[in-house]
């Protein structure tokens, strides 16, 4: 569900609690879409996350740490300028709508009081995020830039007087009587069906407004004007009321985030629920991982792209010399003509044909047709054949040399696919760049040499069994051959999805490791592979001395033997995670 101005009232209320006559901390800008407002109150640090992106923009209070760009971006420096110290007067809603206003009180450079106010617009791709003086009502700085070109209505740039969004005719919920009511949806004619509350009233989303049809459906058995009153003390009396009956909780289908809201979803029979004491909680829980997902895709896509493109060239090449090897399977009968030539080379002459010969390697003894070319000799036609046979067994052994080191490639180039999908931060997406380019998919031209900054390298994902045992996972192929070349002793166990690209897994145990452990472990290699989202994945595993790597390998690629196979269905691990 999207975040809807009802469920705003809610986060509203609990931003209001924290932060009014508190003074701004930190200003921070992580993301090109997002900021981070902290607070000091009572010797503990509120951060604020006001995001504007177009798939999940929302306000909240998080836990999260989040990593800020070496070089502040404009939008940053000028909340810095104005807002740092600042003290925040107000936060309010405008007209039950997703527009929130954060009000601070600043001193100027001169030390005279201005009051500033923080507009944030939650309205998909149109969100935005500004900064304006309240005395002239001029823009500041805006996280997003709208010229004439893109919005005809307003524009939203440093300099610009500030113009609210359209105001929506809809009624407000907080605020409305019947008269007002059975005029809008006499007049607009709303239709009574599933869009019927966010039709007619602000801050209701479809979604919401489906789950308050379904509602009043199951306690009345009419929907429609000539019952609208009955409509209408249901809605007020939802309204008047939702203080005292807010119902926070996410909704999931066999594990799988299906919605969330501040109102009880009655109508999601089929899914179970997590309340939450926190709106800000709830919130974050249920975008943090969508978000997250999205912003690093977005990241690695021109890496991911590149792996596609060496993929599917070495698919064409598989292709290529797959039908190579079939075209060799015919090389036998040019070795068998020209033994039979060379038989009966003193019965053939300059200009035949064809040559009629008994195959003496037949038990039938029968004989068989062999074309020749009249313009050459008896000895020219031995030759060819000879020649050719020579030529498609050549081509027979490179192809197939050509097709174990291609089919290797693959097999390296789906273990990157596979670990840049499963990145969980900005840098291990960095130490896949730095991989691909040792491994030289990616190049640099010379004059480029030098200027691209190197970045500390991110750790193996360590975690700990509930039998308090440390369990290593690689997050890249250069990470799997320091976990088993390196750090991993010849006692450990390692393992691997059977077939299957994904991340090396060692169990550092001197001793017999308890089944438990095992199977965690396990589930974590099923995890991080290509099939993290099937069912029943072998998983092969054995110690570490019976794994090797061959010479000329690529990152990441073993062989290994002595190995049993078990097989997961993987899951998220709620192991403990050491950092």
């Amino acid at each position: 569900m999207a975040l809807d101005g009802i469920y705003l009232s809610s986060l509203i209320e609990e931003i209001k609690d924290v932060i009014i006559d508190c003074r701004v901390d930190k200003v921070t800008q992580p993301e090109k879409d997002e900021i981070i407002l902290s607070f000091k109150k009572n010797r503990k640090v509120h951060k604020l996350l006001i995001n504007s992106s177009s798939n999940y923009p929302r306000i909240h209070f998080t836990e999260l740490n989040k990593e800020n760009p070496i070089k502040a971006p404009i939008f940053c420096m000028v909340l810095r300028k104005y807002l740092n110290t600042a003290t925040v007067l107000d936060v309010r809603q405008l007209n039950s709508d997703r527009l929130l206003i954060i009000d601070f009180k600043s001193s100027d450079e001169l030390g005279f009081d201005s009051v500033y106010s923080l507009i944030i617009e939650i309205m998909g791709r149109h969100s935005n995020i500004s900064l304006v003086r309240n005395r002239d009502n001029l823009i500041m700085d805006s996280i997003k830039h709208v010229t004439a070109d893109v919005n005809s209505f307003r524009v939203i740039f440093t300099g610009a007087e500030y113009v609210y969004p359209p105001v929506s005719t809809k009624l407000d919920p907080f605020n409305f009587n019947y008269e007002e009511f059975y005029e809008y949806i006499t007049t607009k004619e709303i239709q009574f069906s599933e869009k019927f509350f966010t039709g007619t009233f602000t801050g209701i989303s479809a979604k919401l407004s489906k789950e308050l049809v379904y509602r009043y459906s199951t306690e009345n058995n009419n929907f429609d004007l000539d019952h609208a009153k009955p409509i209408y003390d249901f809605t007020e009396n939802l309204f008047k009321n939702l203080n005292k009956n807010i119902f926070l909780a996410s909704y999931a289908n066999k594990g799988k985030l299906e919605d969330f809201h501040c109102i009880k979803l009655t109508s999601l029979k089929d899914c179970e629920y997590a309340k939450y004491d926190s709106p800000s909680k709830l919130i974050e829980n249920f975008y943090v991982q969508k978000d997250t997902h999205d912003r690093l895709n977005s990241k690695s896509a021109d890496l991911q792209k590149i792996v596609h493109n060496n993929i599917n060239r070495c698919d064409k090449k598989v292709k290529i010399l797959k039908e190579t090897l079939k075209e060799c399977e015919t090389k036998g009968c040019y070795m068998l003509n020209g033994e039979l030539l060379t038989a009966n080379i003193y019965s053939l002459k300059k200009g035949d044909k064809v040559a009629s010969v008994v195959n003496y390697y037949s038990e039938n003894g029968e004989y068989v047709q062999i074309k020749l070319d009249e313009n050459k000799t008896p000895s020219q036609n031995v030759q060819y054949y000879y020649k050719k046979y020579n030529k498609f067994k050549i081509a027979e052994e490179m192809a197939t040399i050509q097709m174990v080191l291609t089919e290797n490639e693959l097999k390296y180039l789906h273990s990157v696919l596979t670990n840049i999908i499963n990145v969980e931060n900005y840098s291990a997406i960095e130490d896949i760049k730095n991989e691909l380019i040792e491994t030289e998919y990616i190049t640099f031209k010379k004059h480029n040499k030098g200027k691209n900054k190197k970045t500390k390298a991110t750790k193996p994902m360590h975690f700990v069994s509930s039998d308090g045992i440390d369990i290593y996972v690689g997050r890249n192929n250069i990470q799997n051959d320091f976990l088993t070349l390196k750090l991993a002793n010849k006692n450990d166990t390692w393992l691997h999805t059977k077939e299957i690209p994904g991340s090396h897994v060692i169990i550092k145990n001197f001793g017999d490791i308890p089944e438990t452990t095992l199977l965690e472990a396990g589930n974590l290699s099923a995890f991080y592979s290509k099939s993290k989202n099937s069912s029943s994945v072998p998983v092969d595993y054995t110690q570490v001395k019976n794994v090797k790597k061959p010479s000329g390998a690529k990152p990441g690629m073993v062989i290994y033997s002595t190995n049993k196979t078990m097989y997961i269905t993987p899951v998220e691990s709620n192991l403990e995670r050491v950092e």
